[in-house]
């Protein structure tokens, strides 16, 4: 019995002691959540150990991807696409379950997020260029008004110069008729 009790203790200890393994993409993922909620400090100390874990860690994926995922998660400034995306690279294989797959994923949501970005920018610069070709066409037809203004009232100087000279030209040619009546 002695040594049954003591293999039971022992089986009893031993699970007690064993813990359940944690996913370490689902703790990547878990940190990022965590350190996106915090406050701003908080995140830039957390991207600063990250980065300095990464760079001491050399080629432990794990260290890369945390370091990845926060580059592409935390609020700009410390968001860096490019620089996550560049991590990424050698990561991402959605052929590899965990890490690989998570690191595809990560990828392609931040290309979309640059492809949106650039979209956006397409637009907003095509908006002030059609603003900027708006106010040019507001001028242009104000310049215009003003032109047509001003040559209608060269017209009109132009008509009442042209009604005084013919109203001279009446009274010549009345006068003139007058002096041939008097010749007659």
């Amino acid at each position: 019995m002695s040594a049954r009790f003591v293999f039971l203790s022992l089986v009893i200890t031993g699970c007690a002691s064993v813990q359940p393994l944690i996913n370490p993409v689902d703790a990547v993922v878990g940190e990022a959540i965590t350190t996106a909620r915090a406050p701003a400090a908080e995140q830039a100390a957390a991207l600063a150990r990250a980065e300095k874990q990464a760079r001491s860690a050399g080629t432990n994926p794990l260290d890369w991807l945390r370091l990845a995922t926060f580059l592409a998660t935390l609020p700009p400034p410390l968001r860096d696409d490019a620089r996550a995306l560049e991590l990424l690279g050698p990561l991402a294989d959605a052929a590899s379950p965990g890490v690989g797959r998570f690191a595809a994923l990560l990828s392609s949501q931040i290309a979309e997020r640059q492809r949106i970005a650039r979209e956006l920018d397409h637009f907003a610069r095509e908006a002030r260029e059609r603003d900027r070709v708006d106010k040019e066409r507001d001028r242009l037809d104000k310049e215009r008004d003003r032109l047509d203004k001003e040559r209608d009232k060269r017209e009109e100087a132009l008509k009442q110069q042209l009604e005084a000279l013919r109203a001279i030209e009446r009274g010549i040619l009345e006068r003139e008729e007058k002096l041939r009546r008097r010749q007659k």
